[in-house]
């Protein structure tokens, strides 16, 4: 009698499994099915990664990157189009080449910096000095008058070029606490020292060029093997370079020992001028409520000491799949499901903010806003972004992505609103439901963000493909839902620093002329 009960249960509990089966959404069954099978990912991040490279702001390689994402959406039979919101400093990079030629040749690892002058074709040749130890900002006035025509060393060369966790796992207890003693010692000796010249690290660069400097070289790591972060030059006329740690650290100690290294730097590059800023728009028409929208969201831009795959290429891959998995499964959405390739979110959210500015009649009616922004890795964490009720809406939204995918992701409700950071927080701050996707680290912040080894080869495609169907999963659920989003605000808690209770973020405004960058 048992055996006829357990087996009569466990045929009821697979025919529940069975009817549960065949009651999922057929458009998240093809969603999912399009996004396994007929995934473009791989074939989109060569194009893009490979073929254009790295999207800096202002260069032709950003427009090319824009021009390219339109081909493909209309391709796909996607309606995509360029929006202008400002203008910049147009610059492209040629040419660069480092060498030491005394007290020995060798050739230097080294990157110029985005925006910097042209060196002529010659190159600049001159001896390599560091800043001096000085008593006071009169004793480093003194000091400017002996730097004219000598490259500058302008970074605390590191104490070791293996990061912590190589300590930690090979290294004595003692020998550990001993590096970290002496690189904390050896860095707030640097700070006090700068801060004695009267200037910052910022400040600084341009004292030194005013004051007849060959060239800047500065060295700004990243805590990895081979990783340097790579931003913007400070200087108007002559070169900056960043340089990696393991030659910057060998100029520096032949510079202390008094032999007088001579360095040449060659760093072509064209100044273009004035050119137009941009983002990316493309959208799927909404039948039902045209004017109502969803939103996804990735910036577009890129630093250029990599090709920008996981900063924020992965991100860009993922809403672009996403739009491809769409069109395919859902052609016909009931809201218009929109995506922005923003411009300039490096240096400010730029891209993102105007959209916000410049399309006012739109914020009232989004339903919700999906970005992605930190790296290659799956998604693990949504915030509800100090929405109350954002519980409600995305936990509906989630109970359809497939438990492989939603098991991996944990749910903060109702959460805070960012401030910055990434893209979501433009539209955030004009109270409209933003949420952003965060990622799996990958060793995101040490070894790709901002870095020289951001490139194709860290991207880790199972998980972009796990990213693709869950943002469009998320987008089809938020187009069809009956309800709109409520837009409720939470409580905002008492600032433990300030004692005072924090204020909801006000929109602010993009910087829409780079041209001076």
């Amino acid at each position: 009698m048992k055996l006829k009960i357990i087996l009569l249960l466990s045929c009821s509990f697979i025919l529940a499994q069975q009817s549960l089966m065949g009651q999922q959404d057929p458009i998240v069954k093809k969603i999912i099915e399009e996004g396994q099978n007929n995934s473009q990912l791989e074939n989109l991040a060569h194009e893009l990664l490979d073929g254009i490279g790295p999207r800096l702001v202002g260069t032709p390689q950003m427009l090319k990157a824009h021009d390219w994402a339109i081909s493909k959406y209309q391709q796909w039979g996607i309606q995509a189009q360029k929006e202008q919101w400002g203008k910049w400093k147009g610059w492209e990079r040629g040419s660069s080449h480092f060498d030491m030629l005394t007290p020995r040749f060798q050739t230097l690892e080294g990157r110029q910096l985005a925006w910097n002058p042209s060196t002529s074709k010659k190159g600049v040749t001159a001896e390599v000095i560091g800043l001096p130890n000085v008593k006071d900002s009169l004793s480093f006035q003194r000091w400017l008058t002996t730097i004219k025509g000598k490259h500058i060393l302008v970074s605390m060369p590191q104490p070791t070029g293996r990061p912590d966790y190589n300590w930690e796992e090979f290294a004595t207890l003692a020998s550990f606490e001993k590096m970290k003693n002496q690189r904390e010692a050896q860095v707030k000796a640097w700070n006090d020292n700068i801060e004695l010249t009267g200037y910052n690290s910022r400040s600084i660069i341009a004292v030194l060029e005013n004051a007849g400097a060959a060239g800047i070289i500065s060295s700004y790591w990243s805590r990895g093997f081979g990783v340097n972060k790579v931003f913007s030059a400070r200087t108007k006329k002559i070169p900056m370079i960043d340089m990696g740690l393991e030659d910057y650290g060998m100029l520096y100690r032949l510079y202390e020992s008094n032999q007088k290294p001579t360095v040449k730097i060659l760093a072509l590059s064209k100044d273009l001028g004035e050119v137009p800023t941009f983002n990316t728009i493309a959208k799927i028409e909404g039948v039902e409520k045209p004017d109502e929208y969803v939103i996804l969201s990735a910036h577009f831009d890129s630093w250029d000491g990599g090709t920008g795959a996981t900063d924020n290429g992965t991100g860009t891959l993922v809403m672009m799949e996403a739009m491809r998995i769409l069109k395919k499964s859902y052609p016909n959405p009931k809201r218009t499901i929109l995506v922005g390739h923003w411009g300039s979110e490096e240096q400010g959210l730029n891209g993102s903010r105007s959209f916000v500015e410049d399309h006012p009649e739109m914020l009232s009616n989004i339903q919700a806003v999906f970005n992605q922004d930190n790296g290659t890795g799956r998604v693990v964490r949504i915030s509800g972004s100090g929405f109350v009720n954002a519980y409600d809406y995305l936990g509906r939204w989630l109970a359809e992505v497939p438990k492989e995918i939603n098991n991996e992701i944990e749910t903060d409700f109702p959460g805070m609103p960012s401030r910055g950071g990434t893209d979501h927080a433009s539209f955030l701050a004009a109270g409209v439901p933003a949420f952003n996707l965060s990622a799996l680290n990958w060793s995101y912040w040490d070894y790709t963000w901002h870095t020289n080894r951001d490139t194709y080869d860290k991207i880790v495609f199972d998980d972009l493909r796990s990213n693709a169907i869950l943002t469009a999963i998320l987008a089809y659920k938020a187009s069809s839902d009956e309800e709109t989003t409520s837009r409720e605000k939470r409580v905002m808690p008492i600032n433990q620093r300030t004692n005072e209770q924090e204020e909801w973020p006000n929109p602010r405004k993009p910087r829409r002329d780079g041209t001076q960058n």
